[in-house]
């Protein structure tokens, strides 16, 4: 029986670009702003673009903020892509503001330490030792496009990371929550390798 995966269409994600994504990774996807699908789903994706107070707000209209805390406390698979993994986090800081994100995680986003922002193209990606995520594509390269990140690792999660002129947390792997700052979708081989990944480990949770 094949996994029941939803991506969350709250108004502030490339939803399509995730579909087709999964699409390509063995697995279908389906596409909703219904929080029960969202609550009961056996994977739950969630895209973010934008400014993270934007997000935030977004995904406290939509009423998801509490079925992603839930999700995370009840080990429920989940992944979150770009803008979705920086809400994960306490809070977010562009251009002077603090904005509280959902709190999965201790640390604030913070503006890249970089002589050229956005961040944009492909780099390479330090997994932690033995991380499923990177399972087969150690040392690959991934696709940014982002001018904040987090540089604090939380003590419960493995996290990966990436360095311009200083590193940042490139992929957050705690338990069956999964985060990446750069785009698996946009990512070509390696990108679809890493959501077969996660849908390999989400089908294995439902066992």
């Amino acid at each position: 029986m094949s996994a029941d995966i939803v991506v969350l269409d709250y108004g502030a994600g490339n939803v399509h670009s995730a579909l087709r994504a999964v699409e390509r990774a063995g697995a279908t996807a389906q596409l909703t702003d219904d929080l029960d699908r969202a609550a009961t789903a056996d994977g739950l994706l969630v895209p973010g673009v934008g400014a993270f107070a934007a997000v935030m707000d977004a995904l406290e209209s939509a009423g998801a903020v509490e079925v992603i805390r839930t999700r995370h406390r009840e080990q429920r698979p989940m992944l979150g892509i770009c803008v979705g993994m920086q809400v994960l986090y306490t809070s977010g800081t562009e251009h002077g503001l603090t904005t509280a994100g959902i709190g999965l995680w201790e640390g604030n986003v913070t503006r890249l330490d970089a002589p050229v922002l956005p961040h944009m193209g492909w780099n390479t990606v330090a997994a932690a030792p033995g991380s499923q995520m990177f399972a087969g594509i150690a040392g690959e390269r991934f696709y940014f496009v982002h001018t904040y990140a987090a540089t604090e690792a939380s003590a419960e999660a493995a996290v990966a990371t990436c360095t311009l002129d200083s590193p940042f947390i490139a992929a957050v792997e705690d338990g069956t929550t999964w985060a990446t700052q750069f785009h698996p979708e946009k990512s070509g081989h390696a990108g679809t390798t890493l959501l077969a990944n996660w849908i390999q480990a989400l089908s294995a949770a439902q066992k």
